[in-house]
């Protein structure tokens, strides 16, 4: 069984305070950038749809995923990244990039059409990042915050439960599949911070189903991108690599992943 780094105490902070975790992944940037999925054009679409302009700041922008996606729809994008090593990434890949926590990022008068994150509001605080959203968006501007939730096949996904129950127990990685990987709390969490901003309008729900195909070698190919595994020492980690691709195996060395992109978005209210 594998120990997993402590966390301070029996009881998992809130994911915005677990700093060591989100800075976790520049660790391997290239990898994460190869292996992490994009998300559905229909969600990028939507968003873009649903904003007055072109300018988006993309909160957490990483190595640049979904920002790429954005500018391909034809919008302006600043990325705001706290680590350093995704932020080099992105600009490589032609992405404007300040480092900088969201909380703390001068914006030095600027404002936007939209504020996105992607995959990354879990890391801020939902109360104050919907309040430095509301400074920086223009009236109207849209506040979009989504996470891909993947939800494998029955049987893959028990087998997964399994490996991760007996090898990682402790960790999320062992929930992860149980309720089919829904980041409903987090858009939860997300609309209560922009209600609680009092700046924006009628926070809305979001879903769009995708799939995507993955061969073992892919999948195993991701997993170190998760925040638990990117931190585990390669000798730790390899057991658990070695079990999930054993039951890729078992299951034809392939399968088909369901996704579901889950947005929480709100519309900046006219300054009183």
């Amino acid at each position: 069984m594998v120990t997993l780094p402590s966390q301070g105490g029996s009881a998992l902070p809130p994911a915005h305070q677990a700093r060591d975790m989100a800075q976790s992944f520049g660790s391997d940037a290239e990898r994460y950038d190869r292996a992490r999925p994009a998300y559905p054009p229909a969600l990028i679409s939507a968003v873009v749809a649903a904003s007055p302009g072109p300018d988006v700041l993309d909160v957490g922008i990483g190595t640049g995923i979904a920002a790429r996606q954005f500018a391909a729809a034809g919008c302006r994008v600043l990325g705001v990244e706290v680590d350093e090593r995704m932020a080099a990434w992105a600009r490589r890949r032609g992405q404007e990039v300040e480092v900088a926590a969201f909380e703390d990022w001068d914006a030095a008068g600027r404002t936007f059409d939209a504020v996105v994150a992607a995959q990354t509001w879990h890391w801020i605080d939902p109360a104050a990042g919907a309040a430095k959203a509301a400074r920086v968006l223009r009236p109207g501007g849209r506040l979009a915050v989504f996470w891909n939730a993947e939800r494998p096949p029955e049987d893959l996904a028990a087998a997964f439960t399994r490996v991760y129950a007996r090898l990682l127990p402790d960790s999320p990685l062992a929930r992860r599949h149980a309720g089919g990987g829904d980041y409903g709390p987090l858009c939860d969490a997300a609309a209560q911070g922009m209600d609680t901003s009092g700046a924006f309008g009628e926070v809305q729900r979001w879903s769009f189903p995708w799939e995507r195909r993955y061969t073992r070698q892919e999948y195993l190919d991701l997993l170190p991108t998760s925040g638990v595994l990117a931190r585990l020492p390669e000798p730790e980690r390899r057991p658990v690599l070695e079990a999930v691709g054993a039951a890729i195996d078992a299951a034809g060395g392939a399968f088909t992943m369901g996704y579901t992109a889950q947005v929480a978005t709100a519309a900046r209210t006219p300054a009183p």
